[in-house]
């Protein structure tokens, strides 16, 4: 066994259950914590979000969050180059999935919406519109994030037990 091959091994694990943990994640804000803010006042809403979205910012976080991004592009680039390797093509379809339908579309969609509820006082009437669209708009694009880090796991598990 090579040295890449020792390293890949433990990294290519941690990719897998980050994009997971991430899928859970998401999962959960889609299936109960975006609906409970709901439920809130707007002005309740839009605070409790507005601190969530402070407090999501943070190392732990971070590493689950971009690091399967970040080290499946690498070890795609490096380790499973020629992509006729077992698992290079589970590996790369993982890596674009995560990349594209979880940080692409967390930056390109729900940050702007996240941007524009910072800003907004959650008292106010322009709160309370702005509130009303946002839920939707963002569970939407919450739920493309959530399905694509779920397949992207799977793909980068299937990646780790074709290549073993």
């Amino acid at each position: 066994m090579t040295v890449t091959q020792t390293i890949r091994s433990p990294i290519s694990l941690f990719v897998a259950i980050a994009s997971a943990l991430t899928a859970g994640i998401f999962f959960a804000f889609s299936t109960f914590v975006m609906q409970a803010l709901g439920q809130q006042t707007a002005a309740a809403g839009i605070a409790a979000m507005q601190a969530i979205n402070i407090t999501v910012i943070n190392p732990w976080f971070m590493v689950v969050f971009f690091g399967p991004g970040l080290i499946g592009l690498l070890l795609a680039l490096t380790t499973f180059r020629p992509f006729n390797q077992p698992g290079a093509l589970f590996w790369l379809a993982g890596t674009v999935l995560y990349l594209v339908g979880t940080i692409g579309v967390t930056i390109a969609g729900n940050v702007p919406l996240n941007d524009a509820l910072a800003v907004v006082n959650p008292d106010s009437a322009a709160g309370a519109t702005l509130w009303a669209q946002y839920l939707n708009d963002w569970t939407v694009w919450n739920h493309v994030r959530t399905v694509a880090a779920a397949i992207a796991a799977v793909l980068f598990t299937l990646a780790r037990s074709t290549a073993s």
